[in-house]
């Protein structure tokens, strides 16, 4: 994805919304930022992980093995674009209407944005291995017996090459947008989702009304002073082409973010905090009952 600059709110944010956090529900699963946390600790020691690395190869087996642990379908989807081969993942449970809830997985080929090691291969902490680690754990924790949708969790492969030797951004998921057989109902991005310093501002691509829904779902859940819901950012990224479809798609991102596309992208910026409130404001989305929240 592109960006801009922005100033950073203070850490006090997270202090105070880390003491008002929701309990989790009485029974069953519910999500948990520790384990998604290690989702993000696992993914950062197998190396890099852009496309035809040894890190990608691992990145992939890891996830495989995960979600069938967790009764989850699994498919590989392999696609060549712009003279790169990828690989998106799928992963299948539910009935009714299709929602996506998608992550890319590959890690930048080389942090053109850092001042002193522009070449070295981006650790993708924040920027790829966080919105993994959220769908890993939406895999565990999703209470199929609630699901309103037939969930897919999509991760997609060769998002973050674009602009290194003149390849283009979101090659998997302009793939897989093109290609898919069915219509989802809706798709939901996590990207940059576990900064320790949270501010997710509507992005302004993003579908109005699903955007509303979840940012008031936020505020419900006690993280509305991380979910602002103010227009800031107007990014390329794994949500667009669904929009170009005219699919309801929101992008859920931090772009704040001073180590992007850095070797500072590192586990020490990633907050369990702020992966369990990315996690419960989409596992409550998709668990609602019909009657509690209008359909995308």
């Amino acid at each position: 994805m592109l960006r801009g600059s922005s100033p950073r709110l203070g850490l006090l944010i997270l202090l105070l919304i880390g003491a008002c956090r929701p309990s989790a529900p009485a029974g069953g699963r519910t999500f948990d930022g520790r384990e998604a946390f290690r989702h993000v600790q696992a993914q950062l020691a197998l190396g890099p992980r852009y496309p035809g690395s040894p890190g990608w190869e691992a990145v992939q087996r890891y996830i495989e093995e995960h979600v069938t642990r967790e009764g989850w379908a699994f498919e590989v989807q392999p696609f060549a674009a712009a003279g790169l081969s990828g690989r998106n993942l799928i992963a299948r449970a539910g009935r009714g209407p299709v929602l996506v809830i998608g992550a890319h997985y590959d890690t930048r080929r080389r942090a053109d944005r850092d001042p002193e090691r522009p070449d070295d291969p981006v650790p993708g902490a924040n920027d790829g291995a966080s919105g993994v680690a959220v769908l890993l754990e939406l895999a565990r924790v999703l209470d199929r017996s609630r699901l309103r949708y037939e969930v897919w969790l999509v991760f997609f492969d060769a998002e973050d090459q674009g602009g290194l030797e003149g390849l283009p951004w979101i090659l998997g998921s302009t793939h897989f947008a093109a290609t898919m057989a069915v219509t989802p109902t809706a798709m939901i991005l996590v990207d940059m989702v576990g900064d320790a310093d949270p501010q997710f501002y509507y992005e302004q691509h993003s579908d109005p009304a699903l955007r509303e829904q979840l940012w008031r779902i936020a505020a419900e859940l006690g993280y509305g002073a991380w979910f602002i819901p103010e227009p800031r950012w107007a990014l390329i990224d794994d949500h667009l082409p669904f929009l170009q479809r005219g699919i309801p798609a929101v992008d859920i991102i931090d772009f704040d973010y001073p180590a992007w596309h850095t070797t500072a992208d590192t586990l020490d910026r990633i907050s369990p905090a702020t992966l369990e409130a990315v996690g419960r404001v989409i596992e409550r989305f998709v668990e609602r009952e019909p009657d509690e929240l209008e359909a995308p």
